[in-house]
């Protein structure tokens, strides 16, 4: 078969790649060479990934909270992590170990279950036309536009797991904007004032099977997040280098968006992430995404603005950012370098 019409072809189900036994991936999955070896890749930083020079922090919510010196301590050890890296982890946040446990299972559960019923929650439309929702990527708020016609029945708790997890995890969010206006001495509203109604949650959650050759291969290709706020445990680049991001049990990893950059006037960086795949065992990685209503201006806070401080990014509304985002991803560029003045 001609290269050419292999690359066009269907691709073959990775469970089925992965049920064969096959000590090399197909074609259409490995990476070109130049993106193997470190260095620049059609403009994206690429390479093996080393361990963090510094632990990550941990924050600590109910420590944040506080009114006392350790509140202070801990909004510090924030602005940090918030300045540096764009992504931290939280402890005490109030979610029980027991339901992160039990969405982490279904969701497990969802991807084991027999292809013919995967199929019943897939993104394509008669086979033919693609949507957002479907296969583990699914939109939770606004309540009126969530696509029940494409969320997993099985197994049976899988949705109220979801939807339990997602409220919980709204609180989370809550406290977490809050106190990055007041590192910005904003009002602690303002970055919740920019949610309005439409305003989407969408939950999306990704299988990685085993890979025999890890090194030829990307489970998820680099990429900063769209929206204000993520959860997702990947690997991170800073300064040319990627990161392994070492992971602690139960802790909640956070991840600045892109929105966020923006309406911070880059004091808060929107990292580079990317998800590798693994030779020894499966991963699944379970994100939120919490994006703004799509007719929002996307600016930067006007009370960081003054002389010698002027905007560095240009408005844009939600709808044409995030069209301009689907684009460059697939390009292996970022949107939010050109909103850059």
């Amino acid at each position: 078969m001609a290269e050419d019409e292999e690359a066009w072809r269907v691709p073959t189900l990775v469970q089925e790649l992965a049920a064969a036994g096959q000590d090399q991936p197909p074609s259409r999955y490995v990476r070109h060479e130049s993106e193997r070896r470190p260095g620049l890749a059609g403009g994206t930083l690429v390479g093996n990934a080393a361990d963090m020079p510094e632990p990550v922090p941990v924050i600590d919510l109910r420590r944040l909270l506080s009114c006392a010196a350790e509140g202070t301590q801990e909004a510090g050890n924030l602005r940090s992590e918030l300045q540096s890296w764009g992504m931290f982890l939280v402890a005490n946040h109030g979610i029980e170990t027991s339901l992160m446990d039990d969405e982490m299972n279904a969701s497990r559960e969802f991807f084991h279950l027999p292809l013919e019923e995967k199929q019943k929650c897939s993104n394509l439309v008669d086979g033919k036309r693609f949507q957002v929702e479907g296969y583990g990527n699914d939109q939770v708020e606004p309540q009126d536009e969530r696509n029940l016609a494409s969320w997993p029945r099985h197994p049976e708790h899988f949705m109220d797991v979801l939807l339990e997890y997602t409220s919980k995890s709204k609180k989370i969010k809550c406290i977490v904007l809050r106190a990055m206006a007041r590192l910005l001495e904003l009002d602690d509203d303002y970055f919740l004032n920019q949610f309005r109604n439409r305003a989407p949650v969408t939950v999306r959650i990704n299988h990685y099977l085993p890979c025999p050759r890890p090194d030829l291969v990307l489970g998820f290709k680099p990429h900063s997040d769209d929206g204000v706020l993520a959860t997702l445990l990947v690997d991170i680049l800073r300064d040319g280098m990627w990161y392994n991001v070492p992971t602690k049990p139960h802790a909640l990893p956070i991840n600045v968006g892109d929105f966020m950059e923006v309406m911070s006037n880059g004091m808060f960086r929107s990292p580079v992430h990317r998800v590798v795949a693994s030779a020894a065992k499966e991963r699944i990685s379970l994100a939120r995404f919490y994006s703004l209503d799509p007719e929002h201006e996307i600016k930067p806070a006007a009370g960081l603005l003054r002389d010698g401080q002027p905007a560095l990014y240009k408005e844009v509304k939600t709808k044409d950012y995030m069209a301009g985002f689907y684009q460059r991803f697939a390009r292996g560029t970022r949107v939010i370098e050109s909103m850059k003045i």
